[in-house]
């Protein structure tokens, strides 16, 4: 836990319209309990409580668009839909009511099955090239068409979460789900405008994505997009093997509209290019903040001992030391910092951190997956 100062992680924050008291912010992290996709005052009293506790910046768990096959969990929650809707006005209202700030998830899994359950949605199943993996076809690549209506269902979706009154959004473009299928050459084999030989082609649905948001909620919303190298697939996959093709991969994304680069790691503390600025370089929000301007999130395995990966088999965390974070932070490598399974397991984790109190802070444990507390 912190031998120092805390300070860098609650000093204020803004990006546009959003204004931040702390730097910290709740990652997404799926949950599976709306049944049906509606979230209900279970989920509402769920986020209300990280508000409550202090939480800068709340981001929902992945919720479904409006795309027959856009989830492959029952239980996940959508973003289209009268009754959904209503769920996620309560959602907002409730954490708005504790003082806190929240955008949504906007998600479409694209063609990443889920092996924890044998519920399929109903097809299409959309995938840039008809593959799972690189070289494993299942299906017929998305038709023109298809691209439309899936990047309008997005539009729609930021339309929605800004009348509903939540203060951002962000697009899920990581983890080997459909935005990130199509920049990964593994899964992108198309030969159209939305393919290519090089990153900056083939980040061309990622990049209409945002200017669908960026046209649906106005010039001052700010916009968020998650991004990761690695994905679900294969945990050694990289986008970008250098600086130049990863400016390549992010600055058209910032300039179609996205505000906020939310950098997802396995671990935060993991140089992107060690061959360049060495074993304690730059991670990837802070060469996605260097490359392109933007403000970036870094996430990955804070405060716990264990990476979240091994959590799904079963492995248990313990809290970890802050220092490195707080380092990084001061040197204003990023500008704000996710936090996962620790919030999950304890929604006081951010007032816990603020008053010193770190006795009290909670081991992780798999179990936490399966309550919504």
């Amino acid at each position: 836990m912190p031998t120092g100062s805390v300070d860098v992680l609650f000093s204020p924050f803004s990006v546009k319209s959003l204004d931040l008291p702390n730097r910290i912010v709740m990652a997404p992290m799926t949950r599976s309990f709306s049944p049906g996709g509606i979230p209900g005052q279970d989920v509402a009293a769920y986020y209300q409580r990280r508000a409550e506790a202090g939480v800068g910046l709340i981001l929902s768990e992945g919720t479904a668009i409006n795309r027959p096959a856009a989830k492959n969990d029952p239980d996940v929650p959508d973003f289209h839909g009268d009754e959904a809707l209503n769920g996620w006005q309560e959602v907002i209202d409730n954490v708005h009511d504790a003082g806190g700030r929240m955008g949504p998830q906007l998600w479409h899994v694209g063609s990443a099955r889920n092996p924890r359950t044998e519920w399929r949605a109903p097809g299409p199943i959309d995938s840039p090239s008809g593959l799972s993996s690189p070289e494993k076809k299942f299906d017929e690549p998305m038709s023109d068409a298809a691209i439309a209506d899936t990047i309008s269902a997005v539009g729609q979706a930021a339309a929605d979460a800004k009348r509903l009154g939540f203060d951002t959004v962000e697009l899920h473009g990581a983890h080997g789900y459909l935005i990130d299928q199509f920049f990964w050459s593994g899964t992108n084999v198309r030969t159209d405008r939305y393919g290519g030989p090089s990153i900056r082609e083939r980040a061309s649905f990622g990049v209409e994505a945002i200017k669908a948001v960026r046209d649906a909620t106005g010039p001052d919303f700010p916009v968020i997009i998650r991004l990761s190298q690695w994905k679900q697939q294969d945990f050694d996959a990289r986008i970008a093997e250098t600086p130049d093709e990863m400016a390549e991969w992010l600055v058209p994304m910032v300039e179609a509209g996205a505000d906020v680069l939310h950098c997802s790691q396995r671990r935060f503390w993991e140089p992107e290019f060690p061959d360049i600025d060495g074993e304690n370089g730059l991670n990837f929000a802070g060469w996605a903040k260097k490359l392109t301007g933007a403000t970036t999130i870094s996430v990955g395995s804070v405060g716990l001992s264990g990476e979240f990966v091994a959590a799904f088999a079963g492995e248990s965390s313990r809290p970890a030391s802050l220092d490195n974070l707080i380092r990084r932070m001061e040197r204003e490598e990023f500008d704000l910092i996710a936090v996962g399974r620790a919030l999950l397991s304890d929604p006081l984790w951010v007032h816990k951190i603020r008053v010193g109190a770190q006795a009290e802070l909670k081991d992780f444990t798999r179990e936490a997956l399966a309550t919504l507390y």
